[in-house]
């Protein structure tokens, strides 16, 4: 991140915490706006967690995992009225113990001394994570979503950035959880157009941990083959389901509704966690799906519906990818819009309002 780069992110971080902090409650004539503002609606105790940390680290000069990406959600959150739920974080200290339970001190050190922003960056994602985990299990928040970067999902224990990714959050979250709150049984649903190479990896053969995965195979990194269903005791729970280019809201949907569903009635989790990858937006740089937000809204509700089944609601949304500046910052408003409304209320989010 050069001198300019680092000035601007750091003006749009206290631009958008005073705002934050000090209200901007004005009317916006937003119709998603407007509607969580409606004093009769039940909603969830949902919040979003951020921090102004994650307005740095820049692989390259124009790479597309960039600090644009939270800028743009930042201002979605506000004119979506969401930034009300919106958190800053307090980094863990304790972050990279639990790291260490998912990634090897090699690949810690190496990161650490090749990419020493990249690694502040990440290591502040991973205690968004875990500050996640403790909300839901301590009944602080029905739901959470970490608006962090840079994503995790494909990162192994290479020592070295693995597409755009750093430490596996939502692995470490899953650790977290199983071993300071003992819940036991932790689903993941990952919705990114990548396949989560490193989540399915570390969880292969551990039956404890329902990975379920919609994605293109033949995208970036080649994995996510259907065929891999997991092995020994994890045999069965790994679920890999592949889309084509130009998957619509339909397919991902009938996946969800035929697939998930009744593995998740079957493994009763106590945790729900989802990679929010919104690269499987329509119109994304690095994506060919064509899933709307409608799609977005529809897939989180049924993720929903599973956590109050099965889990006392307990959910953590993570964000992973998703390259379209604007694109991306309304799927992430939608999402968290979606987590907030009352699953049970007849009052319908609706997508119109975030553009």
């Amino acid at each position: 991140m050069n001198r300019r780069q680092f000035i601007n992110s750091i003006i749009s971080a206290l631009l958008f915490f005073f705002q934050i902090r000090f209200g901007a409650a004005e009317k916006t004539n937003n119709p998603i706006a407007d509607f969580f503002r409606s004093s009769d609606l039940i909603k969830n105790n949902t919040v979003i967690l951020m921090d102004p940390i994650f307005l740095q680290h820049h692989i390259s000069p124009n790479h597309p995992e960039t600090p644009k990406r939270m800028e743009h959600i930042q201002k979605a959150i506000i004119e979506c009225d969401l930034y009300r739920i919106t958190r800053q974080i307090s980094p863990d200290t304790e972050a990279l113990k639990w790291t260490r339970k998912v990634h090897t001190d090699e690949h810690i050190q190496a990161i650490k001394k090749r990419f020493p922003i990249a690694h502040k960056v990440a290591a502040a994602g991973v205690s968004a994570c875990l500050i996640g985990v403790d909300r839901v299990a301590s009944k602080e928040n029905t739901n959470v979503f970490c608006a962090t970067r840079p994503p995790g999902h494909h990162a192994l224990n290479t020592g070295r950035e693995e597409g755009f990714c750093y430490y596996n959050n939502i692995a470490i979250a899953a650790k977290y959880a199983q071993k300071k709150y003992k819940l036991e049984k932790i689903l993941i649903v990952d919705w990114d157009y990548h396949h989560g190479n490193s989540t399915e990896a570390i969880f292969y053969n551990d039956p404890s941990v329902l990975f379920f995965s919609t994605h293109d195979q033949f995208a970036y990194p080649g994995t996510g083959d259907p065929s891999k269903k997991g092995k020994g005791d994890g045999v069965g729970y790994n679920i890999n389901i592949h889309l084509p280019c130009g998957a619509t809201d339909k397919m991902i949907i009938d996946e969800f509704n035929n697939i998930l569903v009744p593995a998740a009635k079957k493994f009763q989790p106590d945790l729900v966690l989802i990679s929010a990858g919104f690269d499987s937006r329509t119109n994304d740089l690095l994506g060919c799906f064509d899933i709307t937000d409608n799609g977005f809204i529809a897939l989180t509700k049924i993720v929903m519906n599973i956590a109050n089944e099965y889990c006392d609601d307990r959910l953590v949304s993570i964000l992973e990818g998703g390259y379209n500046l604007e694109g991306n910052a309304k799927a992430v408003a939608i999402h968290a819009s979606t987590l907030e409304k009352n699953i049970f209320s007849d009052v319908a989010v609706s997508p119109s309002g975030c553009q």
